[in-house]
């Protein structure tokens, strides 16, 4: 059986190349553009004019990536993106990357030379399509102006459907100026691309006996659950079996924190109790998780003792990496319906339980809360914590912030948690806060930002400014790249080799040049103070958090080491 997208019959319409597509736009409601003009995109930009959609100008095509991708995290829908030929175009690769490995769904746009010089190393040229083929689920690059239509509708559904991602369509500059002749909501057939949302009955059997015989099982809950809008399943399915759950750093939120079975967040600086318990458990259900090494450690070492259940939607990441024994491939919600509408005998794991919440009572996360002489990291985010109340969307950039933002942000609801997982990208936080926001006017959104990563993007502050956005951005300024630092400390006898940043702008001054007000605090007091501040402002806000400088983020796995060898606990 192939897959067929029905549509109304239409009359055949004349239209231009960039008429076409901001149609298709508007047939599948996007609300929202981010992009960057070039001469490439020229006729689609003169075709926007007066489109009637709204367009986010960013200040560099890496802002409008992120910025898309923020969006996309908290809709569950595509983020779409605009960008010129050559250098746009390689100026999205990072976020296409992003994209792929985290499943965010994105449509990006890209102009290309005209048709007749493509090959010939023309002015702003680049083989988009042989970039950018390993980094998107799928890509176009338009020959015909009456496939543009097709083209458009086929990409937003490979994009939201089965494992979202990034669908690039690359848009020669006369295919986007010609007149053509094509319907505009066809019907698109795609016999070679068929997700699998509903799991094999005999799996979900073989699964529920694997759970009633268990002594020590334990979920691992990964973003899958996210993408799927899965949430509540997994909270009924986790009560209904009494199974504690752990999280990776993408899936935080898609079971509440503050729920008795949740155990905490797992991997190299995942909490004792997490990791132990994946280390001990007889029984692994992993939903929507793809055991990415930053979770595993050393696999030789992983779950050693357990049998293996893996739901994924795609079939790919089933097997990659850890041995599987009882494959699920589906959709993280229909999956966990099937389990809980079967249900089957609940397992007998009193003691397991125990022994984890002992564990978490044992060794919590910790660290030098009597420190006068410095502001700590860990404080910072738990006053944001709560003064938010808990209720915000927490977006991160990637390094030591990011790591305490996990561990010290206790997220109890789902969609509130936007960071760069898979490929760590410095520069995405400040504009996926800018996306987010957009995505939900009514949210708080707080933007978690080391010094690093906050001045590769910090110039898409005037996009905040200019949407009168209320993004506060919180910087952890401890002078350096600090996950670096910490490595250099530990693995590399303290040679700190260009990870320390001794000459850096005043960031206060910084946002004052783009009309935002800011604050520095240096200590516990000024820092409650300036957030009290920034929490009650309707506008943009930004403070420079001077915090302790030579903190490190702990637990942590060493490279090579297991789940069980942690060190700093």
């Amino acid at each position: 059986m192939t897959q067929t997208i029905p549509a109304q019959k239409q009359a055949v319409s004349k239209k231009s190349g960039a008429q076409y597509l901001l149609n298709a736009l508007k047939n599948q409601n996007v609300e929202v553009i981010f992009g960057y003009p070039g001469g490439a995109v020229l006729p689609i930009y003169d075709a926007l004019y007066d489109a009637g959609i709204y367009h986010i100008l960013t200040r560099h095509e890496q802002g409008a990536i992120h910025a898309a991708e923020g969006y996309a995290r908290i809709t569950g829908k595509p983020g779409v993106v605009i960008a010129t030929s050559g250098p746009g175009a390689t100026n999205i690769v990072t976020g296409l990357a992003d994209a792929m490995i985290d499943s965010l769904p994105l449509v990006v746009i890209t102009g290309q030379v005209a048709t007749s010089v493509i090959g010939s190393d023309a002015f702003q040229e680049a083989d988009v399509l042989g970039i950018t083929t390993p980094i998107t689920k799928h890509n176009y690059q338009v020959r015909k102006v009456e496939d543009l239509p097709r083209i458009m509708k086929e990409a937003f559904y490979i994009a939201s459907s089965g494992r979202p991602g990034p669908v690039l369509i690359d848009i020669p500059k006369d295919m986007a100026a010609q007149i053509g002749e094509a319907e505009e909501d066809p019907v698109i057939h795609l016999p070679g691309y068929q997700p699998k949302l509903k799991p094999n009955h005999l799996q979900i059997r073989k699964l529920i006996e694997a759970v009633s015989a268990a002594k020590k099982p334990i979920i691992l809950a990964g973003a899958g659950v996210l993408h799927a809008k899965a949430s509540e399943q997994l909270r009924e399915y986790a009560e209904q079996q009494g199974l504690p759950v752990v999280h990776t750093l993408l899936g935080l939120g898609g079971f509440p924190a503050d729920h008795p079975q949740f155990v905490g967040m797992a991997g190299m600086h995942g909490v004792y109790a997490a990791n132990m318990g994946l280390y001990e458990c007889d029984l692994l259900i992993s939903i929507g998780a793809r055991f990415d090494d930053r979770v595993t450690g050393n696999l030789k070492t992983f779950a050693p003792n357990a049998t293996v259940a893996h739901i994924d939607i795609d079939p790919a990441e089933i097997g990659k990496n850890v041995p599987t024994a009882i494959p699920v491939v589906g959709d993280a919600k229909e999956t966990l319906l099937a389990l809980i509408k079967q249900e089957g005998k609940k397992p007998e794991c009193e003691e397991w339980t125990k022994k984890i919440d002992g564990w978490k009572q044992q060794y919590p996360l910790r660290y030098d809360r009597e420190c006068q002489d410095a502001l700590k990291p860990q404080k910072v985010i738990e006053l944001i914590h709560e003064y938010t109340k808990g209720d915000a969307i927490v977006v991160t950039d990637v390094g030591q912030h990011q790591m305490w933002a996990a561990q010290y942000y206790s997220l109890n609801k789902p969609d509130a948690w936007v960071t760069s997982g898979g490929l760590g990208t410095m520069g995405f936080c400040v504009p996926a806060a800018i996306g987010a926001q957009l995505a939900d006017r009514n949210k708080t959104v707080v933007a978690i930002v080391g010094d690093g990563g906050f001045q590769m993007t910090s110039q898409e502050m005037g996009v905040m400014k200019e949407l009168n956005l209320p993004v506060k951005i919180i910087i952890l300024n401890n002078n350096a790249l600090g996950m670096v630092r910490q490595w250099q400390e530990l693995f590399y006898k303290e040679r700190y080799s260009h990870s320390l940043l001794t000459s850096q702008p005043s960031f206060v001054k910084l946002a004052d040049a783009y009309d935002i007000k800011a604050f520095q605090a240096s200590n516990v007091e000024e820092a409650e103070q300036a957030l009290k501040e920034a929490f009650a402002s309707p506008e943009p806000i930004l403070i420079d958090m001077r915090v302790e400088a030579k903190e490190n983020v702990y637990p942590m796995i060493a490279p090579g080491k297991g789940l069980h060898e942690m060190e700093g606990y």
